[in-house]
């Protein structure tokens, strides 16, 4: 009897934690689409393009409401993963219905621009401002790679690495920020040393071979290697230091992403290294485990940090991205006529069905991290 009770409570237990990672999740990613699609949304009613509706999720609806000066739905779907703002002639003239001014295919070119790139700048900006604020309250992160303690008998000390040195290059990779080099850090690497090209404090440049200690889960079995040195926090001191920090920490991520795609073309990082939605809950539910206050500055963190994958994904000029739809307009600007039409949609079309397979095999991949 005293088994099952503890069974149930434990059962109860474990579905609330879940519940409650889920709708933090939820949270998160619905106030980071939001910001997105309000881009798109805001500078399209600015130039008076007709907008049918403004969803947030997708897939079946759980709440439609339909304005009643602007006759848009205002929905929010089931699957909290994206969001659409749909417009009237977004490719071509589909509505005859609608006056051809408020078609956004008639839209002057800037325009039409403008709308499309405003989701990506609305995350980009939100990001940089969420940063600005973390900075103030919490002080900087590390962004440069500059040293700033090298651990007694560690891998690092060994090599010849100091205190207040700054990181070059890694591998013959140039790093200019601390969040790049821990992304080269995790390039396939057939050597078991690293190639460190070093700055020393009196300006002097040496090449150092560093054999870092591999560490070994005995759960997991993964592998960590561990070269003991910290790094220096940005100095958030005062107000220009903390807007300078805001826009740098934000340089610094996208540079991260730039290596991150850049290894994945060139087979440096593996597929099984990205994380879709199971990969986020689980980050996103490791908050459970902080303190309020720490919990909050994680969510603050996590929050500007995936605000900035998102307009960094979008941005790539891959068909079915905003980037991909900027990319058409683009030549359209070159070429001095529209892109075919159908010839877009279709392109649009196999870019949605490879990212929804994409999706399909991290999330498999997610999946089988967990157990």
């Amino acid at each position: 009897m005293l088994l099952n009770i503890l069974s149930i409570a434990n059962f109860f237990s474990s579905t609330g934690s879940f519940l409650l990672k889920l709708f933090l999740l939820i949270f998160i990613l619905g106030i980071i689409i939001l910001i997105h699609e309000l881009g798109h949304f805001l500078w399209a009613k600015a130039f008076k393009v007709h907008i049918y509706e403004f969803s947030i999720g997708m897939g079946p609806l759980i709440y439609t409401h339909k304005g009643k000066k602007d006759k848009i739905d205002y929905n929010i779907r089931a699957i909290p993963i994206g969001g659409f703002v749909s417009m009237a002639g977004e490719v071509y003239a589909d509505d005859d219905k609608i006056p051809k001014e408020k078609l956004m295919c008639n839209r002057p070119w800037y325009q039409r621009f403008m709308i499309l790139f405003a989701g990506v700048m609305n995350n980009f900006l939100s990001a940089i401002l969420l940063l600005i604020v973390y900075g103030s309250i919490w002080g900087g992160g590390a962004i440069k790679p500059e040293i700033n303690t090298v651990l007694e008998n560690s891998a690092a000390q060994k090599a010849g690495i100091k205190a207040n040195d700054t990181i070059l290059a890694i591998n013959d990779y140039k790093v200019g920020s601390w969040d790049k080099a821990q992304i080269i850090l995790q390039y396939k690497n057939p050597n078991d040393y690293y190639t460190f090209e070093i700055k020393r404090e009196n300006g002097g440049r040496e090449t150092i071979k560093v054999i870092p200690e591999v560490v070994v889960n005995e759960e997991t079995g993964a592998e960590t290697r561990v070269f003991g040195i910290s790094i220096k926090q940005a100095d958030t001191s005062n107000f220009f230091k903390v807007i300078g920090y805001g826009f740098q920490k934000f340089a610094s991520v996208v540079s991260s992403m730039s290596a991150t795609i850049s290894g994945l073309f060139t087979g440096k990082i593996n597929l099984s290294a990205l994380s879709g939605p199971v990969g986020m809950y689980e980050v996103v539910g490791a908050s459970l485990s902080y303190s309020f206050s720490d919990a909050f500055q994680y969510i603050v963190y996590i929050i500007a940090f995936l605000s900035i994958n998102v307009g960094f994904i979008n941005i790539l000029p891959f068909p079915a991205f905003d980037g991909g739809h900027l990319l058409f307009l683009v030549i359209e600007k070159i070429k001095g006529s529209p892109v075919n039409a159908k010839f877009e949609n279709i392109c649009h079309l196999i870019g949605f069905a490879l990212i929804f397979l994409l999706m399909i095999i991290v999330t498999i991949n997610d999946i089988i991290k967990l157990f």
